[in-house]
């Protein structure tokens, strides 16, 4: 089978749906696409080396919006019906907004608006999917009540990538998930995978009902149904 992966930039799920595309990708021929946010999060959830190992070769590319430049011509392959699968595990509610009212301003929206011109089914597991509480993982956080405001932070000073702020934050656009920050503090003050609760709006709900009666598209809840289903 050929399937067209698409990756967006919420942290839920996240590592569910890496997980799932590594198993396919063990039996199938998988092109990944990121979104633009896809590729921060992925970096910020330490994620993004394993993503980039499942790809090489014709029809094992690695799409993103900025090598993709506006027209994104790889997507094309999906209006010529050339994959069997179109999956976007994680959907940002964003995404599935733009999808709901035929927005295809992005690397993956316009990959599932051209798999609807190419009869391309699409499984998606959008994030915002029922109302109320939902438990969420965060990437690398400084904890502010831990940390002791050391002259020199051995945490900053350890980070390759200058993403840690001293005495106040990260700066999550240059994190890449590395985890010597957390790895070399002697007070943990960095965390890594702290649960948080969030809550759904109702409009991102609903727009998640109106993304189910588009007739090629499948929604599910977790990305290991997707893998029951295949």
């Amino acid at each position: 089978m050929r399937i067209a992966f698409a990756f967006t930039g919420a942290g839920h799920l996240l590592r569910e749906s890496v997980q799932l595309a590594e198993k396919l990708a063990g039996e199938h021929e998988v092109t990944i696409f990121l979104s633009g946010a896809a590729e921060e999060v992925l970096k910020m959830y330490g994620l993004y080396e394993r993503v980039e190992r499942l790809t090489g070769g014709k029809y094992r590319e690695l799409a993103t919006d900025s090598n993709q430049k506006f027209s994104y011509p790889i997507t094309g392959r999906l209006s010529l019906g050339k994959y069997d699968l179109t999956i976007v595990s994680p959907a940002t509610a964003n995404t599935v907004s733009k999808i709901v009212y035929g927005i295809a301003d992005t690397l993956v929206t316009n990959a599932v608006a051209q798999s609807g011109k190419g009869a391309v089914p699409v499984y998606m597991v959008p994030v915002d999917i029922h109302p109320g509480p939902v438990d969420t993982v965060l990437p690398s956080k400084i904890e502010l009540s831990k940390c002791q405001d050391c002259d020199d932070c051995v945490a900053a000073l350890s980070c390759e990538q200058g993403a840690i702020i001293p005495h106040s934050e990260i700066d999550l656009t240059k994190c890449i998930g590395c985890g010597l920050c957390r790895n070399s503090c002697p007070y943990d003050a960095i965390s890594e995978g702290k649960i948080i609760t969030i809550y759904m709006r109702d409009i991102d709900i609903e727009n998640t009902r109106k993304l189910e009666s588009i007739d090629n598209i499948q929604i599910f809840e977790t990305p290991d149904e997707i893998l029951d289903k295949i």
